[in-house]
């Protein structure tokens, strides 16, 4: 019931906010969502889920919450998720963290002294905590802190878990996005895919087998799971970082969180809050009449304590109790 209040029933606005084009390397361009107007603040980045974008529920009440401190705002918006088919030979992927990179060296070139605070969502807490993997100890000082939400540590068991149950509406919804996308993608260029083998795609497995995968040059779809899942990348982590789940999101199965629990008790820069109840991005609380939503408070008291503090705190880690 959470996983779908959030994504069904609850309501959003979002308004006084901008998109700008960025050129990308391979000649494509990427959208990045910010506020209108110019705040003084920290910098908040904030990366979507799997086909989100700023409709996608959550958006509106974590840009919310940094408003109300005075930091200023953006979203990546992850290429054909801004209303419109990329030119480039490649989409996005769970795993693809070079458009990340790309946003976060260009705001520290535009303004050096501003810290940064990450946050992503399912997909994008996926991004998010491979690439501060990926980066580790070289990760820019200028980012001091992170939130993953309801990510997707493990996908090969995330999309194991997503075709059983009540979560195969979700993958039937997102695959209905997907296939619309993939068809767009292969009148582009005419053999990243076959129509007859993505008309044949029943679960997102197949689809990154049939698509995903070769067309961001892995071998298969367990093949780009293996390389792309942040569960590999948790260890190298070395800037503060929230990990907060629920254990019965129906994305993930409690033996994930299980072993992300394992590696992160010998990291002392992340920080798990593993929920009993929650769902997927749900976390809802209150009454039906006067819902209260917990990710986007938790975001800014989280960062809050790292972004609003002199930067020589930012190499500390978590303390844990």
């Amino acid at each position: 019931m959470m996983t779908m209040w959030g994504k069904f029933l609850r309501r959003t606005e979002l308004t006084g906010v901008k998109l700008e084009r960025i050129p990308t390397p391979d000649g494509d361009e990427l959208s990045l969502a910010s506020d209108a107007t110019r705040r003084s603040g920290p910098l908040l980045l904030m990366l979507h889920g799997l086909e989100g974008g700023l409709h996608s529920h959550y958006v509106s009440g974590i840009w919310s919450v940094a408003r109300q401190r005075a930091w200023q705002t953006r979203m990546l918006l992850f290429r054909t998720c801004d209303g419109r088919m990329n030119a480039a030979r490649r989409t996005y992927h769970s795993g693809e963290t070079t458009d990340l990179d790309l946003v976060i060296r260009r705001a520290i070139l535009e303004d050096p002294a501003r810290p940064i605070g990450l946050v992503g969502i399912s997909l994008g807490g996926n991004v998010m905590l491979k690439w501060l993997g990926e980066q580790s100890d070289n990760a820019p000082e200028q980012v001091r802190a992170a939130v993953a939400v309801s990510t997707p540590y493990d996908l090969a068991r995330s999309s194991r878990a997503i075709n059983a149950g009540f979560a195969r509406l979700y993958q039937w919804n997102f695959l209905r996005s997907l296939k619309r996308k993939a068809l767009l993608k292969l009148a582009q260029h005419a053999d990243v895919a076959t129509p007859a083998g993505l008309g044949a795609v029943r679960t997102i497995w197949e689809f990154d087998d049939q698509f995903t995968a070769p067309l961001h040059g892995f071998k298969d779809a367990a093949d780009y799971y293996a390389q792309s899942s942040s569960i590999r990348f948790l260890s190298r982590i070395r800037r503060p970082t929230l990990l907060l789940s629920a254990q019965d999101d129906p994305f993930h199965t409690q033996e994930v969180l299980r072993d992300v629990e394992r590696i992160s008790a010998v990291n002392p820069f992340l920080e798990t809050e593993f929920h009993r109840r929650g769902g997927h991005v749900g976390f809802v609380g209150g009454a039906p009449w006067r819902p209260r939503y917990y990710v986007e408070g938790r975001v800014g008291s989280f960062l809050t304590e790292y972004l609003e503090a002199p930067s020589s705190t930012e190499r500390t880690g978590v303390a844990r109790v």
